[in-house]
């Protein structure tokens, strides 16, 4: 978008930074939320500080200040935002995936050589992980999270010496104490608890077999009852364990069971349904 048309459209954008932003108690931390809303419109590949500061002709270090350092709480802007994509789309699934940023050093924040699905390859990178919600023709983040690999928490290391490394890397990235290694489906997990506590309802979730092939998250979308289509590697069993306090499934037993169907690669489809409620 160019700046003659973001001022077409400036009247709606003030409208909707006033209630994504309306949380925040500081008016002078809503009219920043403001600008940096629209330096992430405005055309320019790269989205940092520096490069949208000198597109809109302010000073970086106040749009630096806002996202690093400026105290509001990033939640209830968060569900803000995924009330207004499912109003927006009326989704037909929310999809489980993660995406990696490409970085050149080992400053930022969960940064390491890994898979990412952006780079098609192992690479020095970021990962996000997110639940979005999606139609044949719009998709929209409703929730995210960055991915921390092992080695960047310092309660995983193997010896003293290489947890104070990890400590003092965390501190300088400011890395919350309390936030350490999860696996990306269980922090899948905890963005489908987080919407669904906000009031969102998910039709269908999906997600590849990076997801499916996890019988820990089948099972917990089972559990919460939550109807479901993942892949799954071909070697892998689509049906979740069984938990050791629930009986054994006889052929009449009542209720729906986790289906699999082949698809033209190695993968699998692993698919649950609710039983409607009556």
């Amino acid at each position: 978008m160019d700046t003659a048309a973001l001022t077409d459209v400036g009247e709606r954008l003030d409208a909707f930074v006033d209630q994504v932003f309306s949380s925040l108690k500081r008016k002078d931390q809503r009219a920043t939320a403001g600008v940096y809303t629209r330096g992430l419109m405005l055309d320019g590949r790269r989205k940092s500080m520096q490069p949208m500061a000198q597109r809109l002709g302010v000073d970086h270090q106040r749009l630096q200040q806002f996202v690093t350092s400026s105290p509001w709480d990033v939640e209830p802007v968060r569900k803000t935002l995924s009330r207004k994509a499912c109003d927006l789309i009326t989704p037909d699934a929310w999809v489980i995936d993660d995406t990696g940023f490409a970085k050149d050093g080992d400053g930022s924040p969960g940064v390491a050589r890994q898979y990412s699905g952006t780079l098609g390859k192992v690479g020095n990178c970021q990962v996000a992980v997110s639940v979005h919600a999606a139609t044949d023709s719009a998709s929209a983040p409703l929730d995210w999270r960055l991915y921390l690999p092992q080695s960047w928490d310092n309660e995983t290391a193997e010896d003293p010496e290489t947890a104070a490394v990890i400590a003092a890397r965390r501190r300088r990235s400011a890395i919350p104490d309390d936030e350490h290694h999860r696996t990306k489906a269980a922090m899948a997990l905890e963005m489908l608890d987080e919407l669904i506590s906000w009031g969102r309802t998910p039709p269908v979730i999906v997600a590849d077999a990076g997801y499916g092939d996890s019988a820990t998250l089948r099972q917990s979308l089972t559990d919460r009852d939550l109807a479901y289509v993942v892949a799954v590697k071909g070697a892998t069993s689509p049906t979740p364990a069984m938990r050791s306090r629930s009986p054994p499934r006889t052929p009449d037993a009542a209720g729906p069971r986790p289906t699999t169907t082949p698809s033209r690669g190695p993968a699998k489809i692993s698919s649950w349904r609710p039983e409607p409620r009556r």
